[in-house]
């Protein structure tokens, strides 16, 4: 205990204490800090301008429903940077705008596989052209190691079943989300926590599996319908939202448990912890603006209709001959 006491006592008070309150930073910001924190808020406030205007231009130009599908999935970016801007001026609410910014992207998960679907021209023509084709399953994140996994025949279960393994993740997030805040008011929350009575290394690992689960349909999906949407640019839609992921959710990670750890430094008024967190919403903004811009260059177009599969074709001819059939042998 003594020798805890004398470890504390040399430690600058501010580094033990909770996140500094916004007007704390205002007053400690010099000229770099001023205007590092204006040109981040620029940013923030200029993906949320190019959206919104994207938005107009996806409303107008894309038919529906597909035009809702892009409205949600191009607005990870921009609103991942608005919520990581508030959390660079608040940072006692980091916890809420992190909470907001992964319930959100938990919903784009979900949306990028509706996305693939409605590229493919809906649910009925997307089984139309995989009609008898099977399906390679042995992808990330969960069983890219299991090449000897079998092919799957494309069916409307099937199709429900990965519909299903998308939406779980968008659905038990965000009432995850509301059950952490709940604790947290209860003081039985608390990231920074490690011990396993603290319900937050309960429910941040079953989160995670939920994340890996959910990440398994849109990855088969994409797999097998990558060549067939290559023409509308999907492989590098594709690799943006990616990119949205592991920034997000990995880099995030990697920042907090290096705060944890003590390897970030403390800085008054910022513990370790809430500086490791200031960084990443700053390095969040930047990289999200960046990203709004490429998939604004993605997205504000129209693309041609794709051709029509062959053996899709063929499927409607013969369903038309079986249909006109009965009329000629009454008219005869």
């Amino acid at each position: 205990m003594d020798m805890e006491e004398a470890l504390n006592s040399t430690i600058h008070p501010t580094c033990l204490q909770e996140p500094p309150l916004a007007i704390d930073i205002i007053k400690q910001l010099d000229v770099f800090g001023v205007a590092l924190y204006s040109m981040l808020t620029l940013m923030s406030t200029m993906s949320l301008l190019l959206y919104l205007e994207e938005c107009v231009f996806i409303y107008r130009k894309v038919p529906s429903p597909k035009k809702t599908t892009i409205m949600w999935v191009n607005g990870a970016a921009p609103v991942i940077a608005t919520m990581a801007c508030f959390g660079m001026w608040i940072p006692r609410a980091t916890m809420f705008t992190d909470m907001t910014s992964n319930s959100y992207f938990a919903v784009v998960v979900y949306k990028v596989l509706i996305l693939l679907i409605e590229e493919c021209g809906g649910n009925e023509t997307f089984l139309k052209r995989n009609y008898k084709k099977t399906f390679k399953i042995s992808t990330g994140p969960c069983c890219c190691c299991c090449p000897c996994l079998p092919r799957v025949l494309v069916t409307r279960r099937m199709l429900f079943l990965l519909k299903l393994g998308a939406l779980q993740y968008a659905i038990l997030k965000t009432l995850l989300s509301i059950l952490s805040i709940i604790l947290w008011t209860n003081g039985n929350f608390n990231i920074s926590d490690l011990e396993i009575t603290d319900t937050a290394s309960w429910i941040n690992p079953f989160i995670g599996v939920l994340t890996i689960i959910s990440l398994w349909p849109v990855a088969i999906m994409f797999m097998n319908t990558c060549n067939t949407l290559r023409s509308v640019r999907i492989i590098l839609k594709y690799a943006m939202y990616q990119l949205v992921l592991v920034l997000s959710q990995l880099q995030m990670a990697i920042i907090s448990i290096l705060a944890l750890d003590g390897i970030i430094a403390c800085s008054p008024p910022f513990s370790s912890r809430a500086r490791g967190t200031m960084l990443s919403q700053q390095l969040m903004i930047v990289e999200m603006f960046i990203i709004t811009l490429v998939t604004r260059a993605l997205y504000r177009r129209t693309y041609d209709p794709l051709p029509s599969d062959p053996h899709e074709t063929d499927i409607d001819q013969n369903t038309n001959i079986s249909l006109q059939a009965p009329q000629w042998e009454h008219a005869a």
